[in-house]
């Protein structure tokens, strides 16, 4: 029993990898599933589809590794966070999509909220802003429009979670109803500085609190998988939310280390320690992790548009057939032009929050084409990231101006990383392993098995795989920033 199986349930894939006792991946299976838009700005899963995708890529990646369930140890998971679903307690049955953190569904309802004077009190207990990025008004919303849901979760018989939570009762045959301090810290409904659900907050949202999970720490007992899914009990010994689990997985355990994950979305992390720190910038105060009940704050930037920008430059407008095309279309590009993309398809995020506005193209000419929008769309990724870093450095002073440990899908590209290192003008480190999330939450699940070392221990495992310095003169830099900026007021809503 010296392997961890880690479960990584994604925005638009569901994957498994399997660890072995020195940290080393041996196996892989991953699962793409449908993504479902029903009206401008809504984005939902069938929240069937994780479960399904989540336990035929764990089935995938043992029998790929040649093992059985008997030789692991534990498994950890870690999760698209915010993403929010409701299921039957006797069925567990969702009685709705699951509603994805993408979704905008509930802006109007947050402006109301905003507009009676409640964002001061919410983000003093949760370090969240009232937007609908977040679980607390997508659950009133299911709430308010699913028929019967509303007295049937007043009655006891709805559950809410994020994604880990439903992974969790389901693989436990509905034995466990948990989450870990990570997930719960990014509902809207958990105080973050006292550890434990808000009753004023679900009062003002009008949810009942007998659907909620129970919190714990991010290494911890979870419960044990019926032994019908894996052929064994297996213990599920590691959870957190994916930014966290990547914070994690790249070792930023000590205040001042700061990650940026590049996937669906991009989300900077910075730990602050064992002291919440409320950002005068529209930045997050979240928990980093919490281990042995004490939890480690961080503030984080949230992109929420960067992987997906190339995934529309191939869906929507089918300029390319891979990602990986990309990068030479974008070093190919015609250097005379500007082209900006602002890709607010579902609004901007950090430091903006403008829910209402929506992506823009600016500077085309004749003769832009695919190359230079390519590059425009890899370009907004360093351009948002900038925007993020100087709100934290704002906030935090010297603290804020760490190294940039960076992973995801899109670190792997060397050229939006050096494009990233040129418009922050700051060094950028990529580790050898990538699958950070997935390692923190493989790291957390093998720590509480016994398999794994301790914190010390494991932050001196970090390997760097190559570092990006900044090439590009400051004046330069700050002139593409200055039209970036320019772009992203012409696009705001108000």
């Amino acid at each position: 029993m010296t392997h961890i199986l880690a479960i990584d349930q994604g925005t638009t894939s569901s994957r498994a990898i399997v660890f072995d006792a020195d940290l080393g991946i041996v196996a892989t299976d991953q699962q793409e599933f449908d993504q479902h838009f029903p009206a401008s700005g809504w984005v939902e899963h069938v929240a069937d589809d994780l479960l399904r995708s989540t336990v035929q890529t764990c089935r995938g990646a043992l029998n790929k590794a040649g093992l059985d369930a008997g030789a692991v140890a534990a498994i950890g998971i870690t999760n698209q966070r915010e993403t929010t679903v409701v299921w039957d307690r006797a069925t567990g049955k969702a009685v709705h999509n699951a509603i994805v953190w993408q979704d905008r569904r509930t802006a109007d309802f947050c402006r109301e909220l905003k507009a009676a004077g409640h964002e001061p009190m919410v983000t003093q207990a949760t370090g969240l802003l009232l937007d609908p990025y977040f679980s607390g008004t997508k659950l009133k919303w299911i709430l308010d429009h699913v028929d019967g849901a509303r007295a049937r979760a007043a009655k006891g018989e709805l559950l809410f979670g994020t994604v880990d939570s439903f992974l969790i009762w389901h693989l436990t045959g509905g034995r466990a109803h948990v989450t870990d301090a990570t997930n719960a810290a990014r509902t809207l409904l958990y105080d973050i500085r006292k550890g434990a659900w808000s009753d004023e907050i679900c009062a003002l949202l009008d949810i009942p609190m007998s659907m909620l999970p129970e919190v714990r720490d991010c290494a911890a007992e979870f419960g044990t998988t019926d032994p019908a899914l894996f052929g064994a009990a297996l213990p599920i010994l590691g959870v957190a939310g994916d930014q966290q689990a990547a914070t994690v997985g790249q070792a930023c355990f000590q205040p001042g280390m700061l990650k940026s994950t590049y996937g669906t979305g991009c989300f900077a992390l910075l730990n602050t320690g064992s002291v919440p720190v409320a950002s005068k910038n529209r930045l997050l105060t979240t928990i980093a992790y919490q281990l042995d009940g004490k939890p480690t704050y961080a503030l984080e930037g949230s992109i929420f548009i960067a992987g997906a920008v190339v995934q529309w430059l191939r869906d929507g407008l089918g300029i390319i057939k891979a990602a990986g095309e990309t990068q030479a279309m974008a070093e190919a590009a015609d250097d005379s032009q500007s082209v900006i993309l602002v890709p607010a398809f579902t609004g901007l995020g950090a430091p903006y929050w403008d829910a209402d506005c929506r992506g823009a193209i600016f500077g085309l000419t004749r003769n832009s084409g695919p190359r230079e929008l390519a590059r425009a769309a890899l370009e907004s990724v360093g351009y948002q990231t900038r925007d993020l870093l100087t709100a934290m450095q704002a906030d935090m002073g010297a603290a804020g101006q760490a190294v940039l440990r960076v992973d995801g899908g899109m670190s792997a590209s060397d050229w939006t990383m050096q494009f990233l290192s040129d418009i922050i003008g700051a060094q950028v480190d990529r580790p050898k392993v990538l699958e950070t999330t997935a390692l923190g939450a493989a790291w957390l699940a093998g720590m509480r098995a016994g398999v794994y070392p301790e914190q010390e221990e494991f932050a001196r495992s970090w390997a760097l795989e190559r570092r990006f310095e900044p090439a590009l003169a400051s004046a330069a830099r700050d002139a593409k920033y200055s039209a970036w900026k320019d772009a992203v007021k012409r696009t705001l809503s108000r």
